[in-house]
């Protein structure tokens, strides 16, 4: 079992916020441990976060068994006035690579 996330010190371009909805976009039934691994974040903040996001409608989710299956809110719009009419789809299409997509990415020619 992983130990706490690394901690990052300073600003960022993309909220947490983003990056959880991002990796639920990579796969719905993704698990709160994961999520937390992969934002480096603590999964008491990945939890407040997806409370934050189901609460404004931007993600539901349905319990199957011991496992959850998210559901994003594609046509909701973003929440900022300067961001005014731009879906949480564009959003999403900056944010979600294609796994061969990522792993191209990791691997560049000299």
């Amino acid at each position: 079992m992983p130990g706490a996330p690394e901690s990052h010190t300073g600003w960022t371009f993309i909220t947490n916020h983003a990056r959880v909805l991002a990796t639920i976009a990579e796969g719905s039934t993704v698990r709160i441990r994961d999520i937390a691994a992969r934002c480096r974040l603590t999964e008491r903040a990945v939890q407040r976060i997806i409370a934050d996001l189901e609460q404004d409608g931007y993600l539901s989710h349905t319990r199957e068994g011991r496992a959850n299956t998210y559901r994003i809110e594609t046509d909701k719009v973003l929440r900022h006035p300067a961001e005014a009419g731009l879906s949480v789809a564009s959003l999403l299409t900056l944010l979600v690579q294609d796994e061969t997509d990522r792993g191209r990415d990791r691997v560049k020619a000299p």
